[in-house]
């Protein structure tokens, strides 16, 4: 039972009763009201962070309406979050109302989705906002009926008192309950008294989306809107020279064409602020088929930039230099640098005993390197914002991840202060870490400013997919030491990327060897990169699962158990004090998968792959079944299990799995961004091969572990190891081991 302080201060905690209605409104700092975050996390993050406030809004009639604050993608955090209030308020679910709250920092602080931290980080203070309401509901009631707080029960949104006989909704108490203190302390709930958590419940949106109801970013409108499209440089490493836009000017409904630079000289950025092109040139015009038309009239002349540096601001307020070097790169020369870093000393990360000698007296050494390119996100929903700058107001409407960490820059931009921007946060079809690099936000602004009208800037998918903020192209070499009994005595790994290493150093297998090295090495690039579901995780996995499979392979044990066996050894006599991993947790997703796949036995004419591995606080194993028809890999089923604590939405979850698993076979055959002197040479859907409704697996059986371990991350982590799970299935299918991905690419068959 946990026993939280509801108000850190006079600014985490705020009430105030709805004067129209006859309701209660509660509205607080979730994230300084609770214990979710160490002292340091806390103390090294901007204030305004702090002050995310919610609102609990009970009608009345006894309906309740319940504000999120987080943008929502698809991982369904606008129905998950809602129901860790609904709770711990005893109100019955189907009484709830959902409502997007828009961006407003001294209101809702950090309002960011991604991380996989959506729960785990509202976990406590989501659940206060119910039960801090409730005891305020319960003790309206006690007053009313003169009896003892204590003896005031709560079903389903009703107040009871069983001695008396005498019972009320929350609506006919909310009134009196707004005029009440917010108690010091509030008692949450145990784990086996939930009713809401951890049964499922449906998309809150789920009948709007498959009924078309305007909810997204590119469904925006507004009266006297103009549509924008932008021109950028046709290669990386390139910049505007000059325009000549006459004849697009000359063209039906055009009302302009200008030239915007995103940031003023020496304003400083911070990670998010990344723009491949912060130069570029906008069309306006009435119509999108106007403005594509216009586009095409459009005589621009790009220049090769020089090499540059720039510093970058990081949330902990620390500044990181970074080399932009000049030219145009291709991903012959890419690989090239890769490999010859490859074959020289990297920095080391991480050393336990005595790697080097353990080589030396090794009876057999198995080394391979493993690679995989730049990948664009290619959401759904190509990038797109609203914007209508009046004066010294401004009014946005932007599918975005992370919008406090634009607003800096659109306010320097525009020479406008932030509290007088104001944004909509409207449904994204899709995010994945691209729409947390809010430039395109800044043009929008930008752009209306300029033409003095409401803008919606619209991105075409050439225009998205050449854009850049790509997952970098990495490489890693393991090397693993054998001794004559086939144990595995040693193991060297060593990382690096354009323009980033993708090394976890503390991750499995360390911990669990005697010998261990991880050394790391980067290139610089100034083709820009960010993060991509399970940032550097969605490499890393694939490649040390599909390692640890061959060196199973050539110890003559069953890939499972030897992977067992090495969590048995961190668990019960650990090397080195910063293993990242819960070695037991662990273990248990790889017992549970094995069980519920019926891992062993015979699959007639499949052919099985495992893996398994940890990010974002979750464990994540799956047993992948494939079949060779015609030549192509055919994924029959993938049966997966999860650690990630206690599972608030069990549908939602299984449907992130869903997705996840999904997406990652379809990266691992096809996904593949190539460039030559600086020109992405995939620029939409024709060449960038994504996967097929029928190439999707036929069956994905997901199961949970059963804990009361609070919530960890569930929309990345089962990404990551479905990499390794197809390269091992391919490997017993075909008898060939994949080092390289795409393992398919643009190829139909296997070669």
């Amino acid at each position: 039972m946990a026993i939280l302080k509801t108000a850190v201060g006079r600014r985490s905690f705020l009430k105030s009763t709805a004067f129209t209605g006859g309701g209660l409104m509660l509205g607080f700092s979730w994230m300084a009201s609770c214990q979710s975050q160490t002292e340091e996390e806390i103390m090294a993050m901007p204030e305004e962070w702090f002050e995310m406030n919610s609102y609990l809004k009970i009608g009345d009639n006894g309906v309740v309406s319940i504000l999120t604050p987080n943008p929502e993608f698809g991982q369904n955090v606008r129905t998950s979050m809602p129901m860790l209030i609904a709770e711990e308020l005893d109100i019955d679910w189907k009484h709830v109302v959902v409502e997007q709250a828009p961006y407003h920092a001294s209101d809702y602080g950090f309002q960011f989705t991604g991380g996989s931290r959506g729960i785990m980080s509202r976990w406590e203070p989501l659940r206060m906002t119910g039960a801090t309401a409730r005891h305020m509901l319960r003790e309206a009631a006690a007053n009313a009926w003169e009896v003892p707080i204590e003896e005031i029960t709560t079903t389903a949104g009703v107040l009871h008192h069983e001695k008396s006989g005498q019972s009320a909704g929350y609506g006919e108490m909310a009134s009196a309950a707004g005029k009440l203190a917010v108690p010091e302390k509030v008692t949450l709930k145990e784990v086996k008294d939930f009713r809401i958590i951890g049964s499922s419940h449906k998309n809150v949106d789920g009948k709007d989306i498959v009924t078309g109801k305007p909810m997204f970013g590119m469904d925006y409108q507004q009266d006297g809107m103009l549509v924008a499209m932008i021109e950028h440089p046709p290669a990386f490493g390139m910049t505007l020279k000059s325009v000549d836009d006459t004849e697009a000017k000359a063209m039906p409904g055009i009302k302009d064409v200008v030239t915007i630079k995103s940031y003023k000289d020496g304003f400083e950025k911070n990670g998010f602020d990344t723009n491949a092109f912060p130069e570029i040139v906008a069309i306006v015009g009435n119509s999108t088929w106007e403005v594509m038309q216009a586009k095409k009239k459009l005589k621009v002349e790009w220049q090769a930039f020089s090499s540059y540096k720039e510093n970058i601001k990081g949330f902990r307020g620390d500044i990181e230099t970074k080399a932009i070097p000049a030219g145009l790169e291709s991903t012959t020369t890419h690989n090239a640098q890769m490999d010859d870093l490859a074959n020289k000393p990297g920095k080391i990360v991480r050393k336990d005993g005595q790697p080097e000698q353990a080589f030396k007296t090794a009876a057999r050494i198995i080394e391979r390197s493993y690679s995989a390119p730049f990948l664009a996100h290619n959401c759904m929903e190509p990038l797109n914002a609203f914007a209508h700058v009046e004066g010294d107001r401004v009014k946005i409407a932007a599918p975005i991840q992370i919008p406090s960490l634009v607003m800096p820059a659109i306010a320097a931009g525009l020479g406008i202060p932030v509290e007088n921007i104001d944004m909509e946060l409207p449904r994204m079809g899709g995010g994945f870490g691209r729409k947390a690099y809010g430039h395109y936000v800044l043009e929008a602004a930008l752009i209306s400013q300029q033409v003095s009208a409401p803008v919606k800037l619209v991105y075409t998918r050439e225009d998205d997919m050449t854009n850049g903020v790509y997952r970098p192209t990495y490489q890693a070499t393991y090397k693993a030491a054998l001794d004559a009994d086939n144990n595995l005595t040693a193991l060297h790994v060593k990382a690096g990327g354009i323009p980033e290493s993708p090394l976890f150093a503390n991750r499995f297998p360390a911990g669990a060897l005697d010998n261990y090295m991880a050394e790391e090495w980067s290139i610089d690039s100034n083709i820009t990169i960010g993060a991509f579901r399970a940032p550097r995780s969605n490499f890393m996995a694939g490649a040390e699962q599909s390692f640890l499979d061959e060196v199973a392979e050539a110890a003559g044990k069953d890939p499972i158990q030897f992977r067992l066996d090495l969590l048995k050894r961190a668990k019960e006599n650990p090397v080195g004090e910063r293993n990242d991993y819960d070695a037991e947790r662990y273990a248990g997703v790889l017992e549970l998968v094995r069980d519920k796949s019926n891992w062993g036995q015979d699959q007639g004419a499949g052919h099985r792959g495992i893996s398994a591995y940890f990010c974002h606080s979750t464990y994540a194993a799956h047993v992948l079944d494939m079949k060779i028809e015609d030549g192509k890999p055919v994924v029959e089923k993938v049966c997966c299990a999860i650690d990630c604590g206690i599972v608030v939405n069990p549908d939602a979850a299984r449907n992130m799995a869903e997705g996840a698993i999904t997406d990652g076979v379809g990266n691992a055959f096809y996904g593949e961004l190539t460039f030559k002197d600086g020109v992405p040479e995939k620029k939409n859907f024709d060449n960038y091969r994504m996967i097929r409704m029928s190439e999707a697996p036929k069956e994905i059986d997901v199961h949970f572990v059963q804990n009361e371990i609070n919530p960890t991350g569930m929309g990345e982590p089962p990404f990551p190891p479905i990499f390794g799970a197809v390269a091992n299935a391919m490997f017993k299918a075909t008898g060939k081991r994949y080092y390289k991905q795409p393992f398919l690419g643009d190829k139909q068959v296997l070669g």
